[in-house]
């Protein structure tokens, strides 16, 4: 049975992925104004431990950076950018092809699914301001059925 983080390549798949993604929304007109007031220098990597740790591996982001709160802090009080959120999930499955995890249909949708639902849902909720969001907030579990709650067991992150 394989966790979608193993199926994905593991850490080193997972980089390679968020250098891709990373890659293509620098290169789009919309997307990249995110970075445009810069980013930390590891962003890929750290977004890749984000990944690592959401999709099934070990807890890469929250023992190295910190917890969700931080993550949905640094992308809220932006208002509503409903097609730059639409542009970045187009970068994300070209991203996928770009590194080859669009071959297996299962693997791409789930990974497809997990972005696009991060990127509309957890990391949209506060538009208003990041003194909104929650503090203690745990990094979501994305498994090949969907969102895990925390209160789940992990067995659902695997492929059966």
């Amino acid at each position: 049975m394989l966790t979608i983080y193993e199926a994905a390549g593991g850490e080193a798949g997972l980089l390679r992925l968020a250098r891709a993604w990373h890659a293509r929304v620098m290169s789009d007109d919309v997307v990249s104004h995110a970075f445009s007031h810069g980013f930390h220098p590891e962003h890929v990597e750290r977004l890749a431990g984000y990944w690592v740790e959401a999709l099934g591996g070990p807890a890469a982001y929250s023992t190295a950076y910190g917890d969700e709160t931080s993550v949905v802090r640094i992308h809220s009080g932006n208002g509503p950018h409903e097609e730059m959120d639409h542009r970045a999930i187009a970068c994300f499955d070209q991203a996928l092809a770009d590194v080859g995890l669009d071959r297996d249909d299962r693997v791409r949708q789930v990974l497809h699914d997990y972005f696009e639902w991060a990127t509309t849902s957890a990391m949209a909720r506060y538009h208003e301001s990041a003194a909104d969001v929650p503090d203690d907030l745990e990094i979501p579990r994305w498994s090949w059925g969907g969102l895990v709650s925390t209160h789940e067991s992990a067995d659902r992150s695997t492929l059966a």
